[in-house]
């Protein structure tokens, strides 16, 4: 990876702009990003050594990052799976941070969260393309925003939370400043 003269961006894709109602259409492509990711961080990811793995983009190493994208895809198919089950039910919120400390993150074969990433999106997207329009307007209750939270909203959020961090490793392999 290549040495940077400047800080890595907050946002190397853009921050997230939220676009609900999301149309049928818009929604295909989400889907389409949201299968896609396993295979492009697999792509960005492959190769590191254990050294390129532990390299920082601010405060997280890359293989932190791909460890964290588990954890809250994880957490994000759960929601979905109980927003189409429940009526608005309260999902639990997690320290992110906090979960990125644990030594499983810190340490653990980046492979490891790679492998569940392609079975859970693989899963996932099975799912979403089976929803229909009203299960998209679905909603859960977010206790940390204090707000429900659309079902197409939230494919938006992860598809663009999947291009966040991938674009937060594509910087450091990249070299951009």
């Amino acid at each position: 990876m290549a040495l940077h003269r400047m800080p890595p961006p907050e946002f190397p894709v853009g921050p997230y702009v939220s676009e609900p109602p999301i149309a049928a259409g818009r929604r295909l492509e989400l889907i389409g990003q949201i299968e896609q990711l396993p295979a492009q961080l697999r792509q960005l990811v492959g190769g590191m050594n254990d050294s390129q793995l532990d390299t920082r983009y601010k405060n997280w190493t890359v293989r932190q990052i791909v460890h964290h994208l588990a954890d809250s895809h994880l957490n994000g198919y759960v929601r979905f799976r109980l927003t189409l089950t429940e009526k608005r039910p309260t999902i639990k919120n997690y320290n992110r941070a906090r979960w990125a400390e644990l030594s499983d993150s810190k340490t653990a074969d980046a492979e490891l969260s790679l492998r569940l990433l392609e079975s859970l999106h693989a899963r996932w997207a099975v799912l979403l393309r089976t929803l229909t329009d009203g299960d998209f307007e679905r909603t859960y209750f977010h206790p940390k925003h204090q707000r429900e939270v659309r079902l197409d909203e939230t494919i938006a959020l992860y598809a663009h939370h999947g291009r966040h961090h991938s674009g937060q490793i594509a910087w450091l392999r990249e070299g951009k400043d």
